[in-house]
């Protein structure tokens, strides 16, 4: 005889947290987020007096679209036609006062860019990534259509090595089939898992049709407050 091991209490009292979670995240980035200023070197940052919350990704991944969904402002973050534009690391202030930071790191992998100031922006992102000990974590971005390229798992290895917290966040989810979806949330899942510094949790969005955004902003506002 099976028994039902589910407990009706748990399971609501779990939902009104999801609930309380998403609601919060949806309030905080309704108010106030303001872009502060673009920092070519680390001495340019401002000071580390509250949490940041990276964003990391290849060109082209739709990395400033998502920023503009998160924050429900459709011109906060930059989108560009031309790959590889943002060579700086972006610092928005969320909240008044200020109650952490989204930093927008410029995107990889783009194979047309000059040799040497793709060096610079690895040493600017793993400089970063390595002394910014307000750091709390980095997201991940992941086209859906694509899966996991070579060069996003060297970016996964880097952040084990700086011992830096991060998330996996599949882009333009809506660009594919759900069945499509599912299976490459299944292997990007697998992978993640022989990560050290993975966060086990993969989330889709999309920033076109605003599917799993308001759980990534619930994410962002948990991992800043941890």
């Amino acid at each position: 005889m099976n028994e039902d091991l589910t407990d009706p209490a748990a399971d609501k009292a779990e939902a009104k947290r999801i609930a309380w979670d998403l609601e919060t995240a949806r309030r905080l980035f309704a108010g106030p987020v303001e872009f502060r200023l673009s920092a070519p070197e680390l001495e340019f940052l401002p000071a580390p007096d509250v949490s940041e919350i990276a964003f990391a990704g290849r060109s082209n991944v739709g990395k400033s679209s998502l920023l503009n969904a998160l924050t429900g402002r459709q011109g906060l973050a930059r989108a560009s036609n031309t790959p590889g534009r943002t060579q700086e690391l972006n610092i928005f202030d969320v909240g008044e006062p200020r109650v952490f930071r989204l930093v927008d790191m410029p995107g990889y992998g783009y194979a047309e860019a000059p040799k040497d100031l793709v060096a610079r922006w690895k040493r600017l992102i793993f400089d970063y990534l390595r002394g910014r000990v307000v750091l709390k974590r980095v997201l991940v971005l992941i086209d859906a259509r694509h899966g996991l390229k070579p060069v996003d798992r060297e970016i996964m290895t880097m952040l084990d090595k700086a011992a830096v917290s991060y998330q996996v966040v599949l882009t333009k989810a809506d660009k594919i089939k759900p069945s499509e979806l599912a299976t490459t949330m299944a292997k990007v899942e697998a992978i993640a898992r022989t990560h050290v510094a993975a966060y086990p949790e993969i989330l889709a969005t999309s920033a076109e049709t605003g599917a799993g955004i308001p759980e990534l902003r619930a994410a962002v506002v948990l991992a800043a407050k941890s």
